[in-house]
């Protein structure tokens, strides 16, 4: 049943084994996505376990994943976010109902026009306040030409806007399990000197993927301008980006001999940072540590508890090197520590780019 026609798997599973055929469509797929598969149509079979009829196996021979996608996959936009093994579920859904039940990448103009294709989109979604864990309801909208987000108050525009977000400081990411909804998404943008958290979310699959390929949609037009000359292969990464590593560690103080303290950690590897909050779901960090390069004088390394520090459950030590001082932060199991310098030292081991020095510069430590 592998033959090589039909061993290259599409999307969501390119590095899976596809052990699993629809044989409506023609394609092979893996586990995860023939549960998604099985919920729009019950032409599924195991590929390892089930009896193939021989005409099933020539309609598969004749067809095969390369072919269908070519029908299925036509006109993908350039930012439409094609998801990884890796991530979550909603977005695997989505993809493939976008594709085979809505058939919206198949060429044919759509009417009305799919909503990230438009270059303007609003809507309700649920907000997390921002002193509280609270979520109401708020309007969101997002204007391409203006290159800007905007939301407010109330459900009712004229109850006053909230906030204008620029298109140009953007970032979304997935977060179904730290915001403890499945269509969780953070919504990350620059202030000043500190960042801004937004965590919705909208009972809707359909309708919260929409939202992030309409985001994307915007950061990819406004790329596009802010680099004219620069090639969809270098921009489409700059778009929107999933963060390195998070989760928590203890960190004590500055002369390492304050209270270890918990602390939720977020290490952005195309800004170079590493942010550190009170808890997981903080609208604003309390501070963040700038990662150079090692002829910069930074350096990740691991470390034993420091002598006089006091207040610490945990034993697994990190420590981050910058050229004004040292960063002691303790793991709650080995595993994380090893995570947490793999992590630390693949952004170290980049070279800095011209963009990057100024952002370095600017840095205020507490």
């Amino acid at each position: 049943m592998k033959c090589q026609e039909v061993s290259k798997l599409m999307g969501a599973h390119r590095e899976d084994d596809p052990d699993w055929g629809c044989y409506k469509l023609g394609v092979f797929v893996c586990l995860e996505c023939s549960g998604i598969h099985r919920s729009l149509t019950t032409y599924i079979k195991s590929v390892k376990l089930d009896y193939w009829e021989a005409e099933l196996v020539e309609f598969m021979k004749s067809n095969g994943n390369d072919k269908v996608r070519a029908i299925y996959e036509k006109s993908v936009p350039p930012y439409y976010y094609r998801p990884q093994p890796n991530d979550c579920t909603v977005l695997k859904v989505q993809w493939i109902r976008a594709k085979y039940e809505r058939q919206e990448f198949n060429g044919e103009v759509k009417y009305p026009p799919l909503g990230y294709t438009t270059g303007f989109y609003e809507g309700m979604l649920w907000k997390k306040g921002k002193q509280n864990t609270q979520f109401l309801k708020r309007k969101f909208v997002l204007s391409e030409r203006e290159f800007m987000l905007t939301y407010y108050n109330k459900e009712d525009e004229s109850k006053g806007l909230k906030a204008i977000i620029p298109i140009k400081d953007v970032n979304v990411t997935f977060q179904p399990e730290k915001i403890g909804h499945s269509n969780g998404l953070q919504i990350t943008y620059h202030l000043e000197d500190y960042t801004r958290n937004l965590y919705v979310y909208h009972e809707s699959g359909q309708e919260i993927v929409t939202w992030y390929n309409a985001i994307r949609a915007a950061r990819y037009a406004y790329l596009k301008t802010a680099y004219p000359t620069g090639s969809d292969e270098e921009l489409i990464p700059l778009i929107t980006r999933n963060y390195l590593k998070e989760g928590y560690m203890e960190k004590t103080g500055p002369m390492q001999k304050e209270a270890f303290k918990k602390r939720w950690f977020t290490l952005d590897s195309q800004t170079r940072k590493l942010f550190y909050f009170k808890g997981q779901l903080d609208a604003e960090e309390l501070g963040a540590i700038f990662i150079g390069t090692e002829s910069n004088g930074y350096a990740i390394k691991e470390c034993e508890v420091p002598k006089n520090a006091w207040g610490n459950k945990w034993t697994y030590g990190v420590t981050v090197v910058i050229p004004e001082r040292e960063y002691v932060f303790m793991c709650e199991e080995e595993k994380e520590q090893k995570e947490w310098l793999d992590a630390l030292k693949k952004v170290l081991s980049r070279p800095m780019s011209p963009q990057d020095y100024p952002v370095e510069a600017s840095m205020k430590y507490k």
